[in-house]
């Protein structure tokens, strides 16, 4: 997996996390090409935003002073997570397609689970719908999709859902994020 050139600033806390006996400035941010939870330290007199794209990659950084390290889902702020769910309904928005495109490629994983049964409200029905729909025809959208499937839960928020659980480290299986 490559490295990460650039984030986006998810919370900045000026004096560090609120129990935290050092109170040093720190951002928790995304990146931006793996989506990898980063926790970020800002250099000396540097004030982040919330929303800032910042560059992490090698070599002169001119906001960032260092990478702490990965994110841990026990560290992140209400903050945070109300921007993560934003950055991920942009990034579901902006690239509909992509993943309109997985309802039509899904493949079973092994002979008693497919991946459309790891979204979160979609079963083995929704699945053998999907399956049957597809054979007919490609799905164009994701309007398409909840169209020609009785009773299918709301794409966009169940991949939304289940992208936060693989950023966040929850889940075995990717289905969206390639580690």
């Amino acid at each position: 997996m490559e490295k990460e050139e650039h984030a986006l600033v998810l919370d900045y806390l000026p004096y560090g996390y609120p129990l935290d006996k050092k109170m040093m400035p720190l951002a928790q941010a995304i990146g931006i090409k793996n989506f990898t939870l980063l926790q970020l330290i800002p250099r000396r007199g540097v004030k982040l935003e919330i929303g800032e794209e910042v560059y992490i990659g090698e070599g002169k950084r001119d906001k960032i002073y260092y990478i702490q390290g990965k994110l841990l889902e026990n560290k992140l702020t209400e903050t945070t997570k109300r921007e993560l769910q934003m950055f991920i309904e942009k990034q579901i928005n902006e690239s509909g397609e992509k993943f309109v495109e997985f309802f039509n490629v899904a493949e079973a994983i092994n002979t008693r689970l497919h991946q459309f049964e790891l979204l979160p409200g979609f079963g083995k029905k929704h699945t053998e719908a999907i399956l049957e729909e597809r054979k007919k025809k490609p799905f164009e959208s994701f309007e398409d999709l909840k169209d020609r499937v009785a009773n299918l839960p709301d794409p966009r928020k169940a991949i939304e859902r289940r992208m936060v659980e693989e950023i966040t480290g929850r889940e075995k299986y990717h289905l969206f994020l390639g580690k």
